[in-house]
């Protein structure tokens, strides 16, 4: 059975990842059929780069990919792209969609007006949970008569 994974690359303690299709018995780091993609995570946003032709290909062929790279699929559409490629539609147009996705612009979201801020902290005094004080009675000394 083969495997879409990640495969580690990279320097110790400097983590890059390649998308890779193997083997489901070799190991993490082992022998390879095709390289798909690669993943960084270490930049900000981290970097995914898969060749979505290649993907839709093994994934017909009945590569199962594991947890990572369909959690990778699920958010780049793959896994949607796949399901309509199974239906039947073109895959002309289902690889011209995903072009098109990768390359829409990533929107930003603006920073916040000074009234947003307002309100936020409007609302994070309003949670703070209250804090209720109890006192305790005092202890008085006990006389045993004894002074």
């Amino acid at each position: 059975m083969l495997k879409i994974r990640l495969r580690r690359v990279g320097a110790k303690k400097q983590p890059s990842y390649r998308v890779v299709v193997a083997d489901s018995r070799s190991p993490r780091d082992g022998r390879l059929v095709e390289v798909i993609g690669f993943y960084n995570p270490r930049t900000d946003p981290p970097t995914v780069k898969i060749e979505e032709e290649r993907a839709l290909y093994w994934l017909s062929r009945g590569a199962q990919p594991t947890e990572a790279v369909a959690g990778f699929f699920k958010s780049r559409g793959t896994l949607d792209r796949f399901a309509r490629l199974k239906q039947g539609e073109d895959l002309e147009d289902l690889l011209q969609e995903a072009a098109e996705a990768e390359q829409a612009p990533v929107p930003e979201t603006p920073p916040p007006t000074e009234e947003e801020e307002e309100e936020e902290e409007e609302e994070d005094s309003e949670q703070e949970p209250s804090v209720e004080v109890i006192e305790e009675p005092e202890d008085t000394p006990e006389d045993d008569g004894d002074a």
